[in-house]
């Protein structure tokens, strides 16, 4: 199937098939647009399950990559400043960014690659990231756990330099070493 996903997100179906004596596993990817597959996700995490998608875009580099890594995606009531949450910025426009600030019922949320910030309501926050599957690991790096909170408490610190960071990941890290 060609991409026809282009934001944050894309879903994986898998299908198995059996061929004679042994199995084989098929893995089919099909995409779709976020603002077709995120109310379901949605509807799911309302009804208390938990939803692993493969992240999409660059807004959470340079520790999360493009089609790479996969979050982890809970429902919660409460949530705090510095966490990762999906959030809807704009009717059917969604996000996966770190909390910077609330305010009331303010919220003003950052990608870690993005140098500007956009604004929701505390009630357009539809889940939390609890962890991220990274580099194709089957282990979860929690928020909760100390990587993830050393990472965090580092990089939100370098914000006044984030722009220079990027750059230089961007434009140099990534053509010598790859992607992190």
């Amino acid at each position: 199937f060609p991409p026809i996903c282009s934001s944050i997100f894309c879903f994986s179906v898998n299908m198995v098939s059996q061929m004679m004596k042994e199995t084989t596993l098929q893995v089919t990817e099909i995409q779709f647009p976020n603002a077709q597959l995120l109310p379901e996700i949605i509807k799911l995490l309302n009804e208390g399950h938990t939803v692993t998608l493969q992240l999409r875009g660059f807004s959470m580099r340079p520790f999360l990559e493009d089609k790479r890594d996969k979050a982890l995606l809970a429902k919660r009531k409460i949530y705090n400043i510095g966490e990762p949450v999906l959030a809807e910025i704009s009717p059917r426009h969604y996000v996966l960014h770190r909390i910077i600030k609330i305010e009331g019922e303010d919220v003003t949320l950052k990608g870690d690659g993005n140098l500007t910030t956009e604004s929701c309501k505390m009630k357009d926050i539809k889940a939390i990231a609890v962890g991220f599957y990274r580099k194709s690991h089957q282990t979860l790096d929690r928020i909760d756990g100390r990587k993830w909170r050393i990472y965090s408490a580092i990089w939100t610190a370098l914000s006044p330099c984030r722009r220079y960071l990027l750059a230089f990941y961007r434009k140099i890290w990534i053509p010598i070493f790859g992607i992190m």
